[in-house]
């Protein structure tokens, strides 16, 4: 029998809007996958921790905040320091589409705006893991 897939949800820094990480975490369980949510206001250490002791297949953080240029490349780094970089992270939220660019130079796998449909980013996330990913 397969293993599900294990995808960390987090809010990092101080955004307190979780409604739309919450509709992406139950579509996430509804395609199949175990899902962990951190909660709001998140650490990128706390975020990278969790990670590791839930033994997460990806991470998937959320910004309405504006924050997330600051926000995601430290949850990146942090896993690297933690030797966890083998972690992909996939991001989402209010992203203005010029920020994307900048976030996959920093290690962030991919990046869904608002209104992606959620069944992409289960797509995504299985070929992801399943190494078919672009």
């Amino acid at each position: 029998m397969n293993q599900k897939i294990r995808v960390l949800i987090a809010k990092p820094g101080l955004d307190g809007h979780d409604r739309g990480a919450l509709v992406i975490a139950q579509a996430l369980r509804d395609s199949g996958m175990e899902v962990i949510y951190t909660g709001l206001r998140q650490s990128a250490q706390q975020i990278a921790q969790a990670a590791i002791q839930e033994d997460v297949d990806v991470v998937g953080l959320s910004s309405l905040s504006g924050g997330h240029k600051a926000l995601f490349p430290k949850v990146v780094e942090e896993l690297k320091n933690r030797g966890a970089d083998d972690i992909p992270v996939i991001g989402g939220g209010v992203i203005p589409e010029d920020d994307v660019p900048y976030l996959e130079e920093k290690g962030v796998n991919k990046i869904f705006t608002s209104g992606t449909p959620t069944t992409d980013i289960a797509t995504y996330i299985k070929e992801l893991v399943s190494g078919e990913a672009i």
